[in-house]
C-alpha cells in the first residue's frame, strides 16, 4: 500500500474527502519527523513505538564496482510493534 492507497482507505473509513486524508497523512508524517528529529520517541499504545537511534560509522562497499568505502554515521529509526498490532496480523483466518 502506498500513500495514495492509504489516503483512499482512510477517506472511505472516516467518510472524508481524499484531499482531507492526504492532508492528515502529511501532517502526521511532519509531526512524527519533527519529534524523532528532536531525539524524541513516538509510542502509540497497542500499535507500536518509533525510537531514533544513531548508527555508527562502518565499513561498506560500493555495490556498482565493489570498491570499499566508509558509511558515515547517521540517525535512523527503529519500530517495535505493539501487542494489538502483532495479534491483529497473526490472527488465523
Amino acid at each position: 500500500m502506498n500513500k495514495t492507497d492509504l489516503a483512499n482507505a482512510l477517506s472511505e473509513k472516516m467518510d472524508i474527502t481524499q484531499q482531507e486524508s492526504l492532508r492528515f497523512i502529511g501532517s502526521l508524517m511532519e509531526v512524527i519527523g519533527e519529534e524523532l528529529g528532536n531525539d524524541g520517541m513516538i509510542a502509540l499504545q497497542g500499535f507500536g513505538s518509533l525510537v531514533p537511534w544513531k548508527q555508527k560509522e562502518r565499513p561498506g562497499r560500493n555495490p556498482q564496482n565493489g570498491a570499499p568505502c566508509t558509511i558515515r554515521q547517521r540517525m535512523s529509526v527503529k519500530f517495535r510493534p505493539g501487542k494489538f498490532l502483532l495479534e491483529s496480523i497473526n490472527r488465523q483466518k
